[in-house]
């Protein structure tokens, strides 16, 4: 069994944003618990500009990178996924990774989010973000190894020790159920509309957002289920006529 911790930096913070950097770390059996593997990091130099927003929680620049960095695209990443075949993908908030990698890239492996996880046996906690928990749980990793933090390897890194940690109370199976489940969104969270409930957009702008294929997919389910709600019995009976 291997389970593939993985984190990503890009040039910011939407779909239309690259991967300038991957890291990952592997946590595999050791006696009657797991251990995480060194981490594996890889740099890839972007074709458009990287947001200064992105910069501001990476520290990334142009600057570190070269011409022999490769651009990132699904044959690099299979490179770095595939040469040791994995059982399961990890991330922390793994929504925004999986955004970015695409299922023939690792194989269509099932995926583990460790926020909705930790949500789940620690609801106590007082956050929920990588270094809270980390500090929290009283993690007491290597400095070369866990820092900077909102750097790939290192973000990798402590991600992986939480996973170790979570695995201690619950299983693999209650993990991957727990984000595969749906995420209730409440209310439109972002656009022309954001905040307000579904029911008050208009229909096209509904039909707009459930036919995006790069947009939140729990965002896109919530504009689905409206679309049909408002179908209803009347807009069949409607629609017989």
């Amino acid at each position: 069994m291997r389970l593939r911790v993985v984190d990503l930096e890009t040039t910011g913070g939407d779909r239309t944003a690259e991967i300038i950097e991957v890291g990952i770390v592997d946590v595999v059996p050791e006696g009657q618990g797991w251990k995480a593997l060194p981490p594996v990091t890889r740099l890839f130099r972007p074709r458009g500009e990287i947001s200064f927003h992105a910069m501001a929680v990476h520290h990334l620049t142009p600057a570190h990178f070269c011409d022999a960095d490769p651009h990132c695209d699904e044959y690099a990443l299979r490179e770095m996924f595939l040469p040791e075949p994995a059982d399961v993908m990890v991330a922390h908030a793994a929504r925004f990774e999986r955004g970015f990698i695409a299922d023939t890239a690792h194989g269509g492996l099932p995926w583990i989010c460790t926020v909705r996880s930790a949500k789940a046996v620690w609801p106590q906690a007082p956050g929920h973000s990588n270094q809270v928990l980390r500090y929290w749980r009283g993690l007491d990793l290597d400095p070369a190894l866990a820092n900077p933090a909102h750097r790939a390897g290192p973000d990798a890194w402590v991600t992986a020790h939480l996973l170790i940690d979570l695995l201690k109370e619950a299983t693999l199976e209650q993990m991957i159920a727990w984000t595969a489940e749906r995420r209730p969104v409440d209310r439109i969270p972002f656009g022309k509309h954001r905040g307000k409930a579904w029911s008050e957009p208009p229909d096209d702008y509904l039909r707009w957002m459930a036919g995006q294929g790069d947009m939140d997919a729990d965002v896109v389910a919530a504009a689905r289920q409206e679309l049909e709600r408002r179908k209803g019995p009347m807009a069949d009976a409607d629609d017989a006529s």
